[in-house]
């Protein structure tokens, strides 16, 4: 199993140079996010997750986790990790101070998000679920249910899950069918089966919140007719401790390809009690708060693999020794030359890298657009969350899709042993394939993007991030140092609100034209949106190197790598674009009996 340490140079290259973090925190008033208090934070979280959290990971995915009578059985030593997490205080972190918590910016807790599921993904379900079922609470939530429900959440006393989707309806929630039949005394009975509930039963807390969608008697056919439920597996008590237990139960867990550690649950609903979030059948409205949350973490997952396989890939490629260099021995005492000699092993650490630290400097920029989400106002406020409701997407499905293109890359450079269990590498491959599907498959984020994002805005949300990218390439011009990066990130700028203007032409010919650009567009997307974030660290790398610094080896590997993905990994951007060209003919043509065999 490769052995996790966090990256903290990097990450502090990126929160303090490239996204001036302490300046930010200032904008917003976080003044207890003082540069020593970060770093402490920083520190101590990469010290839990090397020394606690990473040597359980394997351990996770050999053991998986047990239903028995009494419940779920996690893994061993996850339970105690849970536990030394909430003495810490990590729970708490970002969550506000009328609720118990230390009122940290979202952004801040980002990072520890990063390395907890670097180290430990399967884990880190446990403890992630609860902060969408947080956001959800804090935005639509009684005060009487935050009160009951909120602060154990935040204390990390309580986890919560989010239960949506049925066996008969995967994505598309209109069709669900759990019911909520109300009581005289305010609460309502909801009956239903949902599935792929991550964290839905465990023995690491003494009650579990879920956050369940149903239909009240007589709602609106659709996503009009849902409404939003909270549903604790134990009804609090008069103290708000957890009492009798609720109808509610695991029916089995799923068998799955990967993230064994965590318990991922059919989730059975007899009639067990629950209390309305929010109005009356505007369910999807609200769980839109805990969705958005869930869909920033899950990008962080394909940034957590991508850094992961390449830590261990590296490492390997550095001992492994085979073949000689085809331009000379490099190692000629030995029998052979270490594989990183070789420019195919090169090339996929590269890509790795490449793909690791700039979805790194794009989830954090993202991040910090939420801080101004909830803690700006006006226009700022405004303008955030334009830009965020734009990057979402690309940052879910294309940070996943590169992330897991980075670990599959972290097999090959081990050869056959990447294949082998005891080495980690295909565990990372395995943990990861879920990410391209939960939260929304990449084709549904891809849809959300294009559709409804950029076309129903007329591209009003495509023109606030090309502006940025415009305005930063403007300022550039005429620095020798930055034309290899701002000449081609200039003219794709260009051309990307070129392409989008022909696929909205088509649509409004053929709307079928839209689901068959979507993906190649989301992608296209995404590598546009990578090169803008490598272009700004080289830019802060050249200025670190003009001042004079003795990291000189740091900011010219970051100005390698940005050369390695512009000349490599940005060309994609072409396929895409002559994919998208292509329009739909070629998908929608052939009849549905001839793809039979």
């Amino acid at each position: 199993m490769p052995e996790f340490k966090a990256p903290l140079r990097d990450i502090k290259f990126v929160m303090n140079e490239v996204l001036d973090s302490e300046k930010h925190y200032q904008s917003i008033g976080a003044s207890d996010a003082s540069p020593d208090m970060v770093d402490a934070i920083i520190g101590e979280g990469a010290k839990f997750c090397e020394e606690v959290l990473a040597p359980l990971n394997q351990i996770g995915d050999q053991e998986g986790c047990t239903l028995t009578e009494d419940g779920v059985t996690t893994p061993k030593g996850f339970k105690e990790a849970y536990q030394q997490y909430v003495e810490g205080g990590w729970p708490s972190m970002n969550a506000p101070v009328e609720h118990g918590g230390q009122g940290l910016p979202e952004s801040l807790n980002i990072i520890l998000s990063e390395l907890i599921g670097t180290a430990n993904w399967s884990w880190g379900m446990y403890p992630g679920l609860s902060h969408g079922a947080r956001a959800t609470l804090e935005e639509h939530g009684t005060p009487e249910q935050q009160e009951t429900y909120l602060t154990k959440l935040v204390s990390g006393e309580w986890t919560g899950t989010m239960c949506l989707t049925e066996p008969q309806c995967g994505s598309d929630l209109g069709i669900l069918t759990t019911k909520a039949e109300p009581n005289a005394d305010g609460s309502y009975n909801i009956t239903g089966t949902k599935i792929f509930i991550s964290a839905g039963e465990h023995d690491m807390v003494d009650n579990i919140v879920h956050i369940v969608l149903a239909r009240l008697p007589g709602a609106p056919e659709g996503t009009k007719g849902i409404s939003l439920f909270i549903v604790p597996k134990h009804l609090p008590d008069a103290n708000g401790n957890a009492g009798e237990r609720n109808a509610v139960t695991c029916g089995s867990i799923e068998h799955k390809m990967g993230i064994h550690g965590n318990a991922t649950c059919v989730m059975n609903f007899d009639g067990a009690k629950g209390w309305l979030i929010g109005p009356e059948n505007k369910g999807l409205n609200c769980m839109f708060t805990f969705m958005n949350v869930a869909r920033i973490g899950t990008s962080i997952q394909g940034l957590a693999a991508a850094e992961g396989s390449f830590q261990g890939a590296l490492a390997y490629a550095k001992e492994r020794l085979a073949m000689r260099s085809l331009s000379g021995p490099k190692n000629p005492d030995g029998k052979a030359d270490p594989i990183i000699v070789h420019p195919d092993v090169r090339r996929m650490l590269l890509t790795q890298k490449a793909i690791a630290e700039g979805s790194r400097a794009m989830i954090y920029f993202a991040a910090q657009q939420a801080d101004l989400v909830q803690h700006g106002e006006g226009d700022v406020q405004k303008e955030a969350d334009d830009l965020l409701g734009f990057l979402t997407p690309i940052l879910k499905a294309f940070c996943t899709e590169a992330g897991y293109e980075a670990a599959n890359h972290g097999v090959q450079v081990f050869g056959g042993h990447g294949f082998i269990q005891e080495w980690g590498m295909e565990q990372i491959v395995r943990d990861t394939r879920i990410a391209l599907l939960y939260e929304g498959t990449t084709g549904i984020q891809a849809l959300d993007l294009l559709g409804r994002k950029i076309l129903m805005s007329q591209g009003a949300s495509l023109r606030n991030f090309t502006k940025i990218v415009h305005k930063f390439c403007q300022e550039h011009e005429g620095n020798d140092d930055m034309k290899a990066f701002i000449e081609p990130l200039a003219k794709l700028n260009k051309e990307w609100g070129d392409i989008t203007m022909k696929i909205g032409m088509t649509a409004m010919q053929n709307r079928d034209e839209v689901g068959a650009a979507s993906v190649d567009f989301l992608m296209y997307s995404g590598y546009i949106c990578l090169a803008y974030f490598w272009a700004r660290m080289v830019d802060t790398a050249n200025a670190k190197l003009a001042e004079g610094t003795s990291e000189q080896d740091f900011y010219k590997a970051k100005i390698q790598t940005a050369k390695f993905y512009f000349d490599r990994i940005l060309p994609r951007t072409a396929a895409h674009a002559q994919m998208i060209a292509a329009g739909g003919d070629s998908i929608m043509a052939m009849d549905e009996e001839h793809f039979a065999f």
